[in-house]
């Protein structure tokens, strides 16, 4: 059994929904690889370099999170091939609401077609943080809207900075 798990995602930005779902790993698993993906078919806010460097602030500067327990990596590959380079058969998926489960559901299925042994596991952020999104998060400081609420201090400077 691996005590690895595969965090993939955008994180443009970063949210405390992902962050409950990092948080909440970290009691089921030594180690988490946070991917932070840079495929070509979304079009992001900020480039894969600044989003890995919002990861880290986020993470470790903000929170002080255990840098020991927490890898953060950009990705172009599949999910899968990720799993096999850190030896870890575990996927991690966060849930907002039943709109993300069918996607979520397909994407699980999928990734185990590709590797039998991958498993996906669907965490919840906590109530409050469920319906944050990097969408609405975007869009609500675009607006001059307050996101303190959302996401981190290094990562509302970013994402303010981006819009100035």
């Amino acid at each position: 059994m691996s005590k690895v798990a595969v965090y993939p995602g955008t994180f443009d930005p970063i949210t405390f929904g992902h962050i409950d779902v990092i948080k909440k790993s970290l009691k089921l698993f030594e180690k988490i690889i946070v991917a932070v993906s840079d495929g070509e078919n979304k079009n992001y806010l900020f480039n894969i370099d600044e989003r890995i460097e919002i990861v880290n602030k986020a993470l470790f500067l903000d929170l002080k999170l255990d840098k020991k327990k927490i890898r953060v990596i950009s990705f172009t590959s599949l999910t899968t091939d990720i799993c096999k380079k850190y030896k870890s058969n575990i996927i991690l998926r966060g849930l907002r609401a039943v709109s993300d489960f069918e996607y979520e559901f397909q994407l699980a299925g999928m990734n185990r077609k590709l590797n039998k042994n991958i498993e996906t596991i669907f965490l919840m952020s906590d109530v409050e943080n469920q319906i944050i999104s990097s969408k609405f998060v975007k869009e609500i400081v675009k607006l001059n809207g307050d996101i303190k609420k959302f996401t981190t201090k290094s990562t509302i400077k970013s994402l303010k900075e981006k819009y100035e």
